[in-house]
């Protein structure tokens, strides 16, 4: 049994969504679907989110919305007339974008997840007509009746885990259950979306939810690649990560799949295979609890931008109890999240993103730990990306960071610092933005060239 969630680019089409029925029909272990809103066409087109995002902008503002909802129904119906159906459907999905602009404004703190979560929902309708039509018998199933209840967090919904029940219990239809990614509802019938990346998570809580055997995430790309495409020219393809790996590198970098979809398959121990919707029969990336076989030490290198650094020097700051505490509280009461902390014995260094800080938090930082802590030194470093060599099998093998900061050294790069964690599962690395993409570059050199070029000799 087989769970299979498709993107926005594998659903932007009629020729996409053809190349869909023939991946779900060709395997009848693919019995339940999950599916984003349509993405974009072609460079100039607009995702049909980005068009809810817009028709809501215009709504609350107190605009004329007709133009918006005419686009967004034109979508559907366009997908329909290419594909030669005629798609009951579309007037459900019609009359459900109007009434978007029926539902109140003031006190709703719902209102933009209803509006985003429309997007998914009227494509799940869409395409399980679709499905039925082409002979494939599918069933639309709203995530409500699916079982999919969250916590009551806008824009950031958690799934209760009472839900795994009522998810299993879609074990007993026979027909390809459509599910739209994405959003949950609340206990109180309150549409409510996940965070970025939100198909994946839905995704995953199904496969987890129901047991199945696979979870398959169809995308754009054929499975995952040990560096970004965009900056390493034909990089090294990953056939299997851990679950741990994947998390590590969808941490520092790597988009193709949202961290936070992880968690449901890894607690339920389900295998995850990235695949490509354009090239079916590619084997993709396989991510596991464990790996079936030998593997490099360096399975993938992930770099990330908008990072910045509060760097604090006291002296004998190591025999100051509490220091630490107090340091990190300053943080807290200022709700800023913390990503690293490398420490000196009188040197400490708190990473984070550059989003957590603002011009007056940074001011009130920096006359707390001066008026406070009375440190003798603390300054804030902005422009910095970190960089992580991620490897489980890193921890068998001397010498990798050995090998990573010659690389770095060769090339010239100054590194801020260097972080290791405990699991050994990746070292992080931290630069100047402006030396990102010339450090990925000796990284991957570093642990990937020789690699490829001795199977080539093969």
């Amino acid at each position: 049994m087989k769970v299979t969630k498709f993107g926005g680019s594998s659903l932007a089409s009629a020729t996409q969504l053809e190349k869909v029925l023939n991946i779900v029909q060709s395997d009848p272990e693919r019995h339940f679907v999950v599916v984003s809103a349509p993405g974009k066409r072609d460079g100039q087109d607009t995702k049909v989110t980005d068009a809810l995002i817009k028709y809501y902008k215009e709504y609350i503002s107190g605009k004329d919305v007709t133009a918006s909802q005419e686009w967004i129904i034109n979508r559907y119906q366009a997908m329909a007339d290419e594909l030669g159906f005629e798609a009951k459907s579309l007037t459900k999905i019609a009359k459900s974008i109007r009434d978007l602009a029926n539902l109140p404004i003031e006190d709703n703190d719902f209102l933009y997840d209803t509006f985003l979560a429309a997007g998914e929902d009227n494509n799940a309708k869409l395409i399980a007509e679709y499905f039925s039509y082409k002979g494939l018998p599918a069933r639309y199933v709203h995530p409500k009746k699916a079982g999919l209840l969250v916590s009551s967090e806008p824009g950031n919904a958690r799934i209760l885990p009472s839900s795994y029940d009522r998810i299993e219990e879609l074990r007993n239809f026979d027909e390809v259950l459509v599910i739209p990614g994405f959003f949950g509802v609340t206990e109180d019938n309150q549409i409510c979306t996940f965070s970025r990346g939100g198909s994946d998570i839905t995704g995953s809580i199904i496969a987890a939810g129901v047991k199945a055997d696979l979870y398959e995430n169809f995308t754009d790309v054929d499975g995952i690649f040990a560096a970004h495409p965009g900056i390493i020219h034909k990089p090294h393809s990953i056939s299997e990560l851990t679950y741990r790996e994947m998390r590590e590198l969808a941490y520092a970098g790597f988009s193709v799949l949202h961290d936070e979809a992880l968690l449901p398959a890894y607690r339920g121990r389900i295998p995850l295979v990235i695949k490509n919707t354009n090239n079916p029969s590619h084997p993709g990336t396989r991510i596991v609890l464990k790996h079936s076989g030998e593997t490099l030490p360096v399975v993938g290198i992930a770099a990330d931008d908008d990072f910045v650094s509060i760097n604090i020097s006291k002296y004998l700051m190591n025999r100051e109890v509490g220091f630490g505490r107090k340091l990190l509280q300053i943080l807290e009461e200022l709700n800023i999240r913390w990503e690293h902390m490398p420490t000196g014995i009188d040197d400490v260094s708190v990473v984070l993103r550059g989003r957590e800080l603002t011009p007056i938090k940074e001011e009130e930082i920096l006359r707390q730990l001066n008026h406070n802590l009375e440190v003798d030194k603390a300054e804030i470093e902005h422009d910095l990306s970190i960089i992580m060599i991620v490897g489980e099998n890193m921890k068998s093998h001397v010498g990798v960071a050995a090998t990573a900061t010659t690389a770095l050294s060769q090339r010239n790069i100054n590194l801020a610092m260097i972080s290791q964690g405990a699991s050994e599962v990746s070292v992080m690395f931290v630069v100047k933005t402006e030396q990102r993409n010339k450090a990925l570059r000796a990284l991957y050199d570093a642990f990937f060239r020789d690699e490829q070029s001795s199977q080539v000799a093969q």
